[in-house]
């Protein structure tokens, strides 16, 4: 299985780089194709209005036996870069590992998922995954999601995703043997409280922050509620989001007669 690894916290972020070791490890043929600095927060942005630029890595913390590409551009620039121009003939995208988790309705803000979203866009089954860690946590185990991440491989090798399907991997940030398990999950809800923050810089003006501090819906088979507990949240994620129920009600279908 040829793979193409990439991320959105740049090339030489330490969550792409274990990864990167463990593939390495475990035996996979795999080629990395980051940006080459934080593109964090972006979605799924690509670049269309000016040229991009693509060049090999030679030094940093990956194999050397292994090709690792850096581009000035976006995470789904990186995939799309390494899908039509490096290597065509990959078969599946992994996106990650990221510095943080990617829960609720982050998904949509995050360049992990994005990438992996672009992989499924251009036919390939995609996996993002992401480390429930945060700033002011003393370790972080970025081994526990690679070695989780080259299990979930080893599974698809007999196992096909439905086409148009990503998975959102979210792994706690615990050691591997301190896991309580795996659980297949639903995008749960992450509401942020006190997201605008109003400040003065040093002359008086007004500008502001956008952070906030989030608060979960902690509901048994959400994302959020499986990494309280310690477990790996897996959620499928399907890029055709249209609301079926809504097409076939007969209160939106009414929205037909306003214009006969």
């Amino acid at each position: 299985m040829k793979i193409l690894l990439t991320n959105d916290d740049g090339v030489f972020a330490p969550g792409i780089a274990t990864m990167a070791e463990y593939m390495h490890k475990c035996g996979f043929d795999y080629l990395t194709v980051a940006p080459g600095r934080e593109r964090s927060s972006v979605g799924h942005a690509i670049t269309l209005h000016r040229p991009l630029r693509l060049w090999e890595v030679s030094n940093g913390p990956y194999p050397s036996e292994h090709r690792t590409y850096a581009c000035d551009g976006t995470p789904s620039d990186s995939v799309v870069l390494g899908l039509e121009e490096l290597a065509p003939g990959t078969e599946l995208v992994i996106s990650g590992i990221n510095r943080g988790p990617n829960v609720g309705d982050d998904i949509t803000y995050s360049g992990t998922v994005s990438a992996a979203m672009e992989g499924v866009i251009m036919g390939r089954p995609s996996i993002a995954v992401s480390l429930n860690c945060h700033g002011e946590d003393e370790k972080q185990y970025y081994e526990t999601a690679a070695i989780t991440v080259c299990r979930i491989i080893d599974w698809l090798k007999t196992h096909n995703l439905k086409e148009g399907v990503l998975l959102n991997v979210n792994v706690p940030n615990i050691p591997f043997d301190e896991l309580s398990g795996l659980k297949v999950t639903r995008k749960g809800v992450r509401i942020y409280e006190g997201k605008v923050n109003k400040m003065y810089d040093p002359h008086g003006r007004v500008f502001y922050w956008i952070s906030g501090r989030p608060e979960d819906q902690l509901v048994e088979g959400f994302d959020v509620w499986a990494l309280s507990r310690n477990y790996v949240s897996v959620t499928p994620i399907q890029m055709d989001m249209t609301c079926y129920e809504s097409v076939s009600s007969s209160t939106i279908q009414d929205l037909e007669s306003i214009i006969n």
